[in-house]
């Protein structure tokens, strides 16, 4: 008997990309297309005819996995995306419609944690913790390579908490689109670095902008990377203090800011309750070993999982 493919779907804020892997990991067919901002509608038809063509390609139709913003309530409505236009939609129910075919669905950074967690930066360990800094903030568990999504489905959900050890007069607290403000997502995704940079004096200008401004002297630009370091350093301190994982895995665009990940080391002891010379540190800060193709391979790998917990968080 053939064993299927697994086509994993990861819908984010800027991009969906389509990954067909086979039963040992190896990418057979990548695709990314635009993700349509704002237009419920469009999106769906953007990821059934990714779908499709995924299937055309494969002798038996694959197992599908999907990964989205947001988490899902009892009745399926999405909630809490930073893509807005999903919030209220019955994700699960409309995209399983178009292609025809059963579908797992799952919180894009539980997808990111559970990828690394099975072949990735966070292989062998018990607990990773996933994030995602791309067009938002979010955060997924994985204990024992499987997703933890917790008892109310949001067990990981670290964008929409506030920046702990504020300082004031140089920790601003914009409005969130959740209602609130503060929000980490507010001030270490991708528009908000680019937001930040602004209000500091830069001129406009998108995160990888400002990185390449970075690395050609530009001391405004220098200055808006520290201050998303060391804002990242006190929000990953809180988690450690939390959660005690094994590793925690950086995944999304902004994972890709020129070294993000020693630069937070360098500053998060200072918060961790544990760090000190006389007991290392043994958690690890990692970029995710998939880059930003991890979520939609962890969106893959859901239908390893047992479905009632592959499905708690996000579908």
């Amino acid at each position: 008997m053939t064993t299927p493919l697994a086509l994993g779907v990861d819908v984010g804020g800027s991009k969906i990309e389509a990954a067909l892997l086979a039963p040992g990991g190896g990418a057979r067919w990548r695709e990314r297309v635009a993700t349509p901002a704002g237009d419920y509608a469009a999106t769906l038809r953007e990821v059934a005819a990714l779908v499709r063509r995924a299937t055309a390609l494969c002798c038996v139709p694959p197992t599908v996995g999907i990964g989205h913003p947001g988490s899902a309530t009892p009745a399926g409505l999405i909630r809490n995306a930073n893509s807005t236009c999903l919030n209220g939609r019955p994700l699960q129910h409309d995209l399983e419609t178009q292609p025809g075919q059963p579908l797992r669905l799952a919180n894009a950074a539980n997808c990111l944690a559970l990828s690394e967690a099975t072949d990735g930066a966070g292989a062998g360990s018990e607990v990773v913790f996933g994030v995602i800094l791309g067009t938002g903030v979010g955060g997924g568990i994985a204990v024992h390579g499987r997703v933890w999504p917790g008892a109310n489905g949001i067990a990981g959900e670290w964008g929409h908490n506030p920046l702990p050890w504020t300082v004031a007069g140089s920790d601003p607290a914009p409005a969130c689109y959740c209602g609130r403000s503060g929000c980490l997502e507010t001030l270490l995704s991708g528009p908000a670095l680019a937001a930040d940079h602004q209000r500091a004096g830069g001129a406009p200008a998108t995160a990888e902008q400002i990185a390449a401004a970075a690395a050609a002297g530009d001391r405004a630009a220098i200055a808006t990377l520290e201050r998303h370091a060391d804002r990242l350093a006190r929000a990953l301190a809180a988690v450690v203090n939390l959660l005690d994982p094994d590793v925690i895995v950086v995944g999304g665009g902004l994972s890709r800011l020129p070294n993000l990940c020693e630069r937070v080391v360098a500053r998060w002891s200072r918060w961790i309750f544990s760090a000190g010379a006389e007991a290392p540190l043994r958690t690890r800060l990692a970029d995710a070993a998939h880059g930003d193709a991890s979520g939609g391979r962890g969106a893959a790998w859901l239908w390893r999982e047992p479905p009632t917990r592959a499905r708690r968080k996000g579908s």
